[in-house]
């Protein structure tokens, strides 16, 4: 078993979970983690364990260990990985449409996780627990592009406060139908989940719920109490709905495709859920191949045309190296299915225009 630590909750603090505060103290551990030391008894506070919805306040002292981890049952698997930049501390892949980031209860042996533990030869990150090694962040299956890996703890707790702290440069592209009739713009539409279709995103045009301090952190961690239901727990332990977030995209169009379709350049300043697909929906452009928030084949792609996946790419990833302090400018080409796209939507448009 590791050392103990003790953490004192900031005088003020009326009332907050202790999951919640945990992460506040302790950022360089994952949600997963610090449940397995809730779940081993190991949060006490006077001498008496607390579980992870217990309510502490203001002065309140929490001493805790983490349990010893168990070694993985993942077995590595030799997966070929694009690979950006590597060094000692950390690794920069340009992840494949497809591939899922770590096992769930649905996956095979094809995760990314899988392929880590090959390349680094168990070289990763263990504060993201033995199913997520070396996880910082993730990507959606279909969603392609940069990413960077923890290989140590340090790299990981470094690299997790920049996620964190919003202090990191994002850019993806994607594809979206139609043509937008401005060049660039900025959405700040709030966030929030479907009232009754639960797997989807929508934007919201009222204002999001301020978040207190402690939830901006515990918000990184995905913390809520029930992400299905939206809801948080507030002073006294009860709980209110949380309502939809804030966030914050900048986009420009990179190229226009007749009416057909757009390149779009997205900039993201937070990281909400579905945000690109979200925001870009808002203006009356979904993404190609986004099915899940509308998106519908479109007669002047040829069939064996039509996207397989969600048109996003993330292209550009602007890190501080969390051990040297040097500026890692992390960029990932377009994988093949994406310039193919690009080049059925410009034959596309240019049938278009001399059939008009």
């Amino acid at each position: 078993m590791s050392s103990q630590h003790t953490y004192t909750i900031a005088p003020g603090v009326r009332s907050i979970r202790a999951d919640k505060a945990l992460a506040i103290g302790f950022p360089e551990h994952s949600r997963s983690a610090l449940q397995r030391a809730f779940d081993a008894g190991l949060v006490l506070r006077g001498g008496v364990a607390l579980t992870r919805d217990s309510a502490v306040s203001g002065g309140d002292e929490i001493v805790f260990s983490m349990p010893q981890t168990r070694p993985s049952e993942l077995r590595p698997v030799e997966i070929p990985l694009d690979v950006l930049y590597e060094d000692k501390h950390l690794l920069a892949i340009n992840k494949a449409a497809g591939m899922v980031v770590h096992p769930g209860a649905a996956t095979g042996e094809d995760t990314l996780v899988h392929a880590l533990l090959a390349h680094c030869k168990g070289s990763l990150s263990g504060i993201g627990g033995v199913e997520r090694p070396g996880i910082v962040h993730r990507l959606d299956r279909e969603t392609s592009g940069v990413m960077v890996i923890a290989k140590t703890d340090a790299a990981h707790r470094g690299l997790a406060e920049q996620f964190s702290a919003r202090s990191l440069q994002k850019e993806y592209l994607a594809l979206v139908n139609g043509a937008p009739s401005l060049l660039s713009g900025s959405i700040t539409k709030a966030i929030g989940r479907h009232p009754s279709q639960r797997h989807k995103m929508m934007a919201f045009e009222d204002s999001a719920r301020s978040l207190a301090p402690e939830e901006k952190v515990a918000e990184f961690y995905d913390l809520e109490a029930d992400e299905d239901e939206n809801t948080s727990v507030v002073a006294g332990g009860g709980r209110r709905k949380s309502g939809p977030r804030d966030a914050h995209t900048d986009w420009e169009v990179v190229e226009r495709y007749g009416k057909i379709a757009a390149l779009v350049r997205c900039a993201i300043h937070t990281g909400r859920t579905h945000q690109i697909r979200v925001h870009m929906k808002s203006l009356g452009h979904i993404l190609l191949g986004d099915a899940v928030y509308g998106w519908k084949r479109d007669a002047r792609i040829p069939e064996k045309s039509q996207p397989k996946r969600v048109m996003l790419h993330a292209e550009h990833l602007v890190v501080t190296h969390p051990i040297t302090g040097k500026t890692l400018d992390l960029r990932a080409p377009v994988p093949r299915d994406f310039s193919s796209m690009i080049k059925a939507l410009k034959t596309a448009a240019k049938n278009a225009t001399e059939t008009a």
